[in-house]
């Protein structure tokens, strides 16, 4: 009987555990949205992994990555910006075109 009541508690335990961290009420909102989804999906499991991967904390790698990307946009914006004075300051020293052509 001891040995009964021990392994209820570790279980009455676990399910605060869960309870606590959010885990069962991240669950009962995807098996919700489950049961209402009008046209049931071909794999029940497929759709509980990716409405469960979009609800995870973010990879560090994933964020990483982002990071990158938003450097690489503003260097990016920041040549296109000195390749447009560039072009305007070439402009002055080169003849306007009417004038190339009438060579």
């Amino acid at each position: 009987m001891a040995h009964y009541k021990a392994a209820e508690s570790k279980r009455e335990q676990f399910r605060r555990y869960l309870e606590k961290s959010g885990v069962l009420d991240t669950l009962t909102k995807v098996l919700v949205a489950l049961y209402e989804e009008p046209e049931k999906p071909n794999s029940a499991l497929d759709f509980l992994k990716h409405h469960l991967g979009a609800a995870t904390p973010e990879n560090p790698e994933i964020e990483l990555l982002r990071l990158e990307l938003a450097e690489m946009k503003e260097k990016y914006e920041a040549i296109v910006e000195e390749n447009k004075k560039l072009k305007a300051k070439l402009a002055q020293y080169e003849p306007p075109q009417e004038e190339k052509r009438a060579e």
